[in-house]
């Protein structure tokens, strides 16, 4: 049986997928669905967080391992977990069927000021280190949300504050997390596997220029979407599960 392995971001832990995962399942079948936390974030916030990309990478391969689940995988990821995704797949081709990546950004293809847009800095910096749950969880919905209606926005912050009281992340793993995103670079020759590549135009955290280089350079799969953030998955799954569905039936 196929296995799909999902990987979330900075900061986030797999209760942020949303109804993602079930919305996937009714597609791909009886295909397994696993969500891997990176360690500080979720029910492993006790754990330091890694302060490298690759060894994020070979956590998913341990944790995959425990759980007795064997590859190749199709990997699905974001932001951060896209260059988990990346180094896994150079350090072991062979584990990884292929990869859908979303809204990511990878030295040394693009230079810093698309890799987080400047404008965000200090806000971003001072929220995630400094501020109160709600303020951080609300601003991140704010940064990675272009579709939550202003009606939708409370319960979601709501929820994602519920996730920052059970499991809240130590601010030295934030750091952690931010010098292992900041420090890797991504090997300067295209992936063995399969690839594609997602990103949103109007995304407010990371340009959309950044998935339209490394997209160029590897001469892979490139899709925009005109409206959402970020977030993609939250802000429009069924898109993402089309392209993926899509893509699939024509390169698999």
């Amino acid at each position: 049986m196929t296995t799909w392995v999902l990987l979330r971001g900075l900061m986030r832990e797999s209760r942020h997928w949303g109804d993602f995962p079930h919305q996937l399942q009714r597609v791909i079948g009886e295909s397994d669905i696993v969500c891997i936390d990176f360690p500080g974030n979720g029910p492993l916030n006790a754990q330091h967080s890694l302060t490298s990309v690759p060894e994020m990478a070979e956590h998913c391969r341990q944790q995959l391992q425990a759980k007795g689940c064997t590859g190749p995988y199709h990997v699905l990821a974001i932001s951060l977990g896209a260059m988990v995704a990346v180094a896994w797949a150079d350090a072991h081709p062979d584990d990884i069927k292929s990869m859908t990546l979303i809204n990511t950004s990878l030295a040394p293809y693009n230079p810093f000021y698309q890799r987080l847009r400047p404008q965000n800095y200090p806000q971003l910096l001072r929220t995630l280190l400094f501020g109160n749950r709600r303020k951080r969880e609300a601003l991140i919905l704010k940064l990675t949300s272009n579709l939550t209606t202003k009606a939708a926005a409370p319960s979601i912050v709501d929820e994602w504050v519920h996730y920052a009281r059970e499991f809240p992340i130590a601010r030295a793993n934030i750091l952690r997390q931010l010098r292992a995103a900041s420090q890797f670079r991504a090997p300067d020759h295209a992936p063995s596997t399969q690839v594609l590549m997602l990103a949103s135009k109007q995304d407010h955290l990371v340009s959309v220029k950044c998935s339209q280089e490394i997209a160029e350079k590897w001469e892979v799969e490139l899709q925009v979407h005109e409206h959402a953030g970020h977030d993609l998955p939250l802000d429009d799954s069924a898109w993402v599960i089309k392209m993926i569905q899509e893509w699939h039936t024509r390169v698999l």
